[in-house]
C-alpha cells in the first residue's frame, strides 16, 4: 500500500513539473531582444524609446503593464481582443504567452529617454488637476494612482512620467469615448468622461515633464 501511494505521488510531482517550470520559467531575454529588433523596433525603436509620439515610450515601464497590454491586444479564439488595435493586435498574434513575458522584462529593464513639456501654461493647469483634481468636476487627483512624480504602481497603475505628451491624451480621449476599454473596473473611463479637452492636453503635458 505505501509503495502503491509512493509510486502515486511520484507520477503526479512528474506530471506537475512541466507546468511547474513554465509558472517559474524566467523571461528569455535573448529571444525578447530579437523580437525586438526585427518587430517592435520600427514603431517603439530597439530601446522601448519611440521617436515617433504617436507611439508611447516603453522603456522602464513595469512588466506586468506592458504584459497585460500585450495580451489585451491579442483577440482569443472567436472573441474581439480586449484592447482593439489593428497594428498591435498583427504584432502579437504570433507571440506566445512567454514571448510576451519576456518581451515585457526585456523593455522594462531599458533606460527610458523622458519626453518633455512644451506649453508652461498648459503644464501649470496640469499640475493642479495633477496634484489636486478638480472637485467641481468630480474628477480625482492623477497623484493618487499614478503617484506625485508619475512614477505609478508596479502592477496596478503605469509609470507616466516622460511618455509623449500627445500619446496620453490620444489614450485619455479613448477612454472618455470607450474607444479603449481595458482598464480596471472602468476607472479610467469615468474619470477621462469628466475632463474637458483642455485639461485633456493639460495633464498630459504635465505629465510628459514630470521626473
Amino acid at each position: 500500500m505505501i509503495r502503491a501511494l509512493a509510486l502515486v505521488a511520484g507520477m503526479l510531482v512528474l506530471s506537475a513539473g512541466p507546468a511547474l517550470a513554465q509558472k517559474g520559467a524566467k523571461p528569455d531575454l535573448a529571444k525578447a531582444q530579437s523580437i525586438a529588433t526585427q518587430v517592435c523596433a520600427a514603431c517603439h525603436a530597439g530601446d522601448g524609446n519611440s521617436t515617433a509620439p504617436a507611439n508611447p515610450k516603453i522603456a522602464g515601464q513595469f512588466p506586468e503593464y506592458l504584459h497585460k497590454q500585450l495580451a489585451d491586444f491579442k483577440p482569443l479564439p472567436g472573441k474581439k481582443a480586449v484592447r482593439e488595435n489593428p497594428i498591435m493586435s498583427g504584432m502579437v498574434a504570433n507571440l506566445s504567452d512567454a514571448d510576451m513575458k519576456s518581451l515585457a522584462a526585456y523593455y522594462a529593464g531599458q533606460k527610458l529617454k523622458p519626453a518633455t513639456a512644451a506649453d508652461k501654461e498648459l503644464a501649470a493647469l496640469g499640475q493642479k488637476l495633477w496634484r489636486g483634481g478638480n472637485l467641481a468636476t468630480g474628477v480625482p487627483a492623477c497623484a493618487g494612482c499614478h503617484g506625485p512624480a508619475g512614477a505609478g504602481i508596479p502592477a496596478q497603475f503605469p509609470r507616466l512620467a516622460g511618455q509623449y505628451s500627445e500619446y496620453i491624451a490620444a489614450q485619455l480621449k479613448s477612454f472618455r469615448d470607450s474607444t479603449r476599454s481595458n482598464d480596471q473596473n472602468g476607472m479610467m473611463r469615468g474619470v477621462a468622461a469628466r475632463l474637458s479637452e483642455r485639461e485633456i492636453r493639460a495633464v498630459a503635458e504635465y505629465a510628459a515633464g514630470l521626473r
